[in-house]
């Protein structure tokens, strides 16, 4: 079927566009695809390893008693061409309530958004947004306008950096909010007129790396209107790719961290890459250090062999980097600096109400490709930080701290908080399905018991100076720790990114983004179904929920089911926990995942426009809320749209406002500063420009109301 698109010009005229299902690679998306990724679906997974231990473990399964119940799931047919199911809409008078049946609960109270290709954030009736921020506008005091035609690597040092990914916010006070921001990657063919790929110049290089990094920057929301702006303050500062970073924990100081330039192995210029994140109960920021690897180049010229294989594992460039800066910068040339991307691929803590506290990379949490990390207190109050490593057959983690949250805001609870994340344990996520492996065929056929569903465990890695893995030092598990979990057989997942916790009921929820190569897609290593990852080709991603042992986010075993199977809800092989797909919007590739205040789950995508089958109009990527509780669960409907070319990013859901980071606008077939193929946010005759989005609903008398009721 063909479904209805929003008018970009409000003349009521409304067009038809068939979109078949998603095909695999990301048609429309080639500068994302190198310049965040390095291109990483066209390359081998670098995870070579068999991990095949379903078989043999259906011992450890524990009582199916009190176990989530995922129910009926079948495979998307390969090659299907179905067309997407229209979004339902709201009878009149009968806002959001599917089919005139249960009403969603309170925070998902809205007019379903039709999937649509429209070059704007589409938000429900009676909603209303601003942006907030934009790649170029000023941070620090004396920054000057954004110029386009007129980049400096100094100006963009003092302005919001591109393409941001994750946002956060605390309160300082009445109206006032401190806001922080990652700046993932840059995309240079759509920064700079005529930039050439093949020679770069310095100076392009440098804005390049000024673009990259963090930024921390106080906001002000109007309550009588609900928009929200940024304003200058004593706390607003960028870190980029050449400002200071500490590094801590047990692997600081390593041999393995030294280089020619920080003999301590303590100090690091800059980081990059910086994907989702997290707000940690303490009030400071985290930043996860995603596609490292593509910023460094020649691993292949590299003399020494062990070296040489665990730059692979991480799937670092043989050879020239698409960006080249290693012309630049001898620190990008693995050949000259073997070392320096160890310095790279942590998490990163900021304390947005301290300037002077550097910005600390924990090495306790691993290097790996980190989405980012988000923190739970478990029972006893030490802090529990759940992490996904992005990468097809990679990894799912958390760190359990030794030492216990200080409650209160004081000087001294702040400083010790701040080192919660410098020593604990470090753990891998092994999943057991609870059927025969022989009933998880890679086809989607349900296994006898009726349900994807099973258990895990958490396997030690790495506490303090103790290493849990043989033949690897501990300084080795936390620097390489992608091999330490392929050495203890933790189960390859599809592609793991946001992990969180809900707040109010303790359930965790793994976004498994896609992995078409899952069963033996020809061009890469593969590894066969399993009932976590049930689906051949998994095009469109699912999401996962588990319970951890006894309600504690420091127990070793947990419970999971598999809560949605994304895609076309027209096609049999979705599932929405049960709920009537005739309901529901169509929703692939599940990348950030957030909670409201009454405990919905809230997902922001990542390519659903590609949907559209060789670069034909699509959907565009958004944020959808879903149900997790009652006649409702799983009811999953699409609340904001973002623009042509974007992805939707940084979703922060509170009761007055919620904010989206449309990151890569624009980015399309044809791409270029002479030929935008978007004029987001500014409107005709301007480039496009990755924002910060504030989202409102219009109250009584025209003052804000609350967000989904």
């Amino acid at each position: 079927m063909a479904l209805p698109c929003a008018d970009d010009e409000g003349t009521g005229d409304r067009r038809t566009v068939p979109l078949p299902l998603l095909d695999g690679h990301r048609p429309g998306r080639l500068y994302t695809c190198r310049y965040r990724c390095g291109d990483a679906c066209s390359h081998p997974a670098p995870n070579p390893t068999d991990n095949e231990y379903f078989g043999s473990i259906l011992e450890r399964t524990l009582s199916r008693r009190g176990a989530l119940r995922a129910g009926a799931v079948v495979t998307i047919a390969a090659g299907a061409g179905t067309a997407l199911a229209g979004t339902a809409a709201a009878a009149p008078g009968d806002r959001g309530r599917p089919g005139g049946g249960a009403r969603p609960p309170r925070g998902l109270v809205y007019e379903t958004v039709p999937v649509n290709n429209t070059d704007a954030v589409t938000v429900p009736p009676g909603y209303r947004s601003n942006v907030v921020i934009r790649w170029g506008d000023p941070v620090v005091e004396g920054a000057p306008e954004f110029d386009f035609e007129a980049q400096t690597p100094e100006a963009q040092a003092q302005q919001f950096g591109y393409n941001t990914d994750f946002c956060g916010v605390l309160p300082l006070g009445r109206d006032r909010l401190v806001m922080f921001n990652n700046h993932e990657y840059t995309i240079e063919p759509l920064m700079f007129r005529g930039y050439d790929e093949e020679n770069p110049t310095e100076e392009q290089y440098r804005i390049g790396l000024e673009a990259h990094g963090l930024t921390v920057h106080v906001v002000e929301r109007d309550r009588r209107t609900g928009e929200m702006r940024a304003v200058a303050d004593r706390l607003n500062r960028r870190y980029t790719g050449t400002a200071e970073f500490v590094l801590d924990g047990p692997a600081a100081g390593s041999d393995l961290l030294r280089t020619s330039v920080d003999g301590t192995g303590t100090r690091v210029l800059g980081t990059l890459n910086n994907c989702a994140g997290g707000v940690t109960p303490w009030g400071t920021f985290l930043s996860g250090e995603e596609n490292f690897n593509q910023y460094f180049a020649n691993a292949g010229a590299v003399t020494d062999a062990t070296v040489r294989t665990r730059a692979q594992r991480y799937g670092i460039t043989t050879g020239a980097t698409d960006r080249k800066w290693e012309r630049f910068d001898k620190r990008f040339d693995m050949a000259q600096e073997p070392n320096e991307p160890n310095r790279f691929g942590w998490i990163v803590e900021v304390d947005p109400l301290d300037p002077a506290a550097p910005p600390v990379k924990h090495t306790a949490l691993g290097r790996f490709k980190h989405e980012g990390a988000t923190v739970h207190l478990a029972r006893d109050g030490r802090a529990v930080a759940y992490m996904g490593d992005d990468e097809v057959f990679d990894y799912v983690y958390k760190f359990v701290s030794d030492d216990r949250m200080m409650r209160g805001n004081s000087r001294r609870a702040r400083e010790h908080n701040r080192t919660l994340l410098t020593k604990g344990t470090l753990y891998v996520a092994r999943f057991t399905g609870d059927s025969p492996p022989a009933e998880i065929d890679g086809t989607g056929a349900l296994p006898a018991d009726g349900a994807f569903d099973g258990a895990g465990e958490w396997i030690k890695l790495a506490a303090g100076d103790e290493s849990f893995v043989d033949g690897m030092t501990a300084e080795e598990v936390y620097v390489f720790t992608r091999q330490a979990a392929d050495a203890v057989g933790a189960t390859k997942m599809d592609r793991p990114e946001d992990v969180e916790a809900n707040p109010r009921t303790g359930r965790v929820y793994i976004a498994l983004t896609n992995n078409t190569r899952r069963g033996g897609t020809p061009g890469g290593r593969v590894a066969p179904a399993d009932e976590a990852n049930p689906r051949n080709g998994n095009r469109y991603g699912h999401v996962i929920e588990f319970v951890e042992e006894r309600d504690d986010a420091a127990a070793s075993r947990f419970r999971w089911s598999i809560l949605l199977v994304c895609g076309d809800p027209a096609d049999p092989s979705t599932y929405f926990a049960g709920f009537d797909k005739s309901q529901v919007s169509p929703i692939t590739s599940p990348d950030n995942l957030a909670f409201d205040g009454h405990g919905n789950l809230w997902i922001s995508t990542d390519s659903g426009r590609n949907l559209a089958a060789g670069g034909l109009p699509g959907i565009n990527d958004g944020l959808y809320g879903v149900s997790l509780e009652g006649p409702t669960r799983g009811r999953t409907t699409l609340f904001a749209s973002v623009p042509n070319g974007a992805e939707a990013c940084g979703p922060v859901i509170t009761d007055e406002f919620v904010l989206i980071s449309p990151q890569h606008p624009g980015d399309l077939d044809g791409a270029s500063p002479e030929t935008p193929q978007s004029t987001f946010p500014d409107g005709p005759g301007t480039q496009p420009r990755p924002s910060v989005v504030n989202i409102w609903r219009e109250g009584r008398g025209g003052r804000p109301g609350r967000i989904g009721e």
